[in-house]
């Protein structure tokens, strides 16, 4: 297998929910603690394209008979080697999320994704594979109805309580 060096590219990608999404790197069933990664669905074409270059892209066979093979990339979030551009997204602009903060991505309602994937080649004990980590991300998250409302309304820390 060649050594694949071409970052993969995705614009508005479907990031799983649930147990696929673990930005904060808390322990489970099937992660170590500390452990940052979260699953991007992939389209059948591209999936197979990717799976003979030899990226690591898993498949989940639907209950439903009738539903189609879901195809995905799990991607980790390391903050150790090359740090990952991660950007959060709302109406008031933006805002860089760090190793303390992107756990916010868990549970957030996310309308869009722009995604750039940088590719790690590996080899051990003769086996070689491609490992999948974020380069840079833009994360578009939803807003209540009452976001824009108290939008303007200072922090704590920018400003003493009056009850207090």
């Amino acid at each position: 297998m060649s050594k694949v060096t071409n970052c993969i590219s995705i614009e508005n990608a479907y990031l799983l929910p649930g147990s696929f999404r673990n930005f904060s790197g808390r322990e489970g069933r099937f992660n170590a603690a500390g452990v940052r990664s979260f699953c991007v669905k992939l389209e059948p074409d591209f999936a197979a394209k990717l799976k003979g270059d030899g990226w690591n892209v898993r498949t989940l066979i639907p209950r439903d008979p009738q539903d189609d093979t879901l195809y995905y990339l799990q991607v980790s979030v390391s903050y150790k080697a090359i740090p990952p551009k991660i950007i959060l997204i709302n109406s008031s602009g933006k805002v860089s999320l760090d190793e303390n903060s992107v756990g916010l991505l868990d549970s957030a309602d996310i309308e869009n994704v722009d995604l750039i994937i940088r590719p790690y080649n590996w080899e051990v004990n003769g086996k070689t594979g491609i490992k999948a980590y974020v380069k840079s991300m833009y994360v578009t998250i939803a807003e209540d109805e009452f976001e824009a409302k108290y939008r303007d309304v200072p922090d704590e820390e920018e400003e003493e309580l009056p009850f207090i």
